[in-house]
């Protein structure tokens, strides 16, 4: 499908530059979690039919990210996916994380007897050296929209017998992501993936299974799922570290997921960046190349807000990000409130 295709799943109300906090749903999201509402409300659907969607949307993350299902834990959120990754490193071991890390990929690890040292982003790959255990970061940073240098940070913890851990919570979805390059890489998907919060994914790689101990396994990490008693019988997979799923946040999952899949992150990446272009270009901003622009613009918040756009400040910077269901018109009228 292209995208110019599946516009028409969007009833956006025009000024929305606001996805790096939530992401908006195609309408056959909507009607997914709807239906679904529906069901629960009359008792009209055994939990196991909502349930099913968990495993549509792992097969559908994996795919996105280049990896494979049983490759793939389920979870609410990206701290609780890190945590038992944090809680099974030995004490005082060294974790590398950038200084602006939004705290979900900070405070698992601070939580813990850990040295943890923090660098600024464009220092990280420099910065790794024999003695660092993890070195922890966003492939794009939230605050900023500043994609890491992945290759060079990658290539510094593997020369120097490092573990990557990545959140890729601004990046899945509009850039192009290969999760099987890192060691462990989590994902929240109520941003750039448009499901409803309460859905997050993590790719744990083979190898690190074999020393993360999955500290919050309850029924859902069992084998075939465990109801009832002992012995203690986890999956081989990767759900082994998975949570018991908030069903509707995976049955809206699906649709959203899929639609990624079909267009294509190219296609979507194509458009997200022409448009985070277009406005930086409309402000004599250079390109960065990513879809989340962060610029100082005095008074931009209460110009954007008078104007009907919404997005952030963040730190004192306009924050706008741009996704497929953004326009030019979107761009345009922000930059023309921005210059009034």
């Amino acid at each position: 499908m292209k995208l110019r295709e599946a516009l028409h799943l969007w009833q956006v109300e025009p000024g929305w530059l606001n996805t790096a906090s939530y992401g908006l749903p195609p309408r056959t999201t909507v009607d997914a979690v709807s239906r679904a509402l529906d069901e629960w409300r009359r008792g009209a659907s055994p939990w196991m039919a909502w349930d099913a969607s968990t495993g549509l949307a792992r097969a559908a993350f994996a795919r996105l990210v280049g990896a494979g299902p049983d490759d793939v834990a389920v979870g609410s959120a990206v701290s609780e996916l890190l945590a038992p990754v944090a809680a099974s490193l030995p004490a005082g071991a060294n974790v590398l994380v950038p200084d602006i890390e939004f705290t979900s990929n900070l405070f698992p690890w601070l939580v813990q007897d850990l040295n943890v040292r923090t660098v600024p982003p464009d220092r990280l790959a420099d910065a790794i050296d024999s003695r660092t255990t993890v070195v922890a970061f966003s492939i794009v940073q939230s605050a900023t929209g500043e994609i890491a240098p992945v290759d060079d940070i990658v290539a510094a913890a593997r020369t120097n017998g490092a573990l990557v851990v990545a959140d890729a919570t601004q990046a899945a979805g509009w850039l192009p992501v290969d999760a099987t390059r890192f060691d462990v890489l989590a994902c929240a998907a109520y941003k750039w993936l448009m499901a409803p919060r309460g859905a997050a994914f993590c790719y744990i790689a083979p190898a690190a299974r074999e020393w993360i101990r999955p500290s919050a396994a309850g029924w859902y990490a069992g084998e075939e799922h465990a109801y009832f008693g002992p012995p203690l019988r986890l999956a081989a997979s990767a759900r082994r570290f998975d949570i018991s799923p908030a069903w509707f946040s995976y049955v809206g999952a699906v649709p959203s997921l899929e639609l990624l899949n079909d267009i294509g992150v190219d296609e979507i990446h194509s458009h997200d960046v022409a448009l985070a272009g277009r406005f930086l270009e409309g402000l004599g901003r250079p390109p960065t190349g990513s879809a989340i622009v962060s610029v100082d613009v005095p008074d931009a918040a209460r110009r954007l807000e008078a104007a009907g756009i919404r997005a952030v400040v963040r730190d004192g910077r306009l924050r706008a990000a741009f996704h497929l269901y953004t326009t030019e018109a979107d761009v345009d009228a922000a930059l023309t409130a921005l210059s009034t």
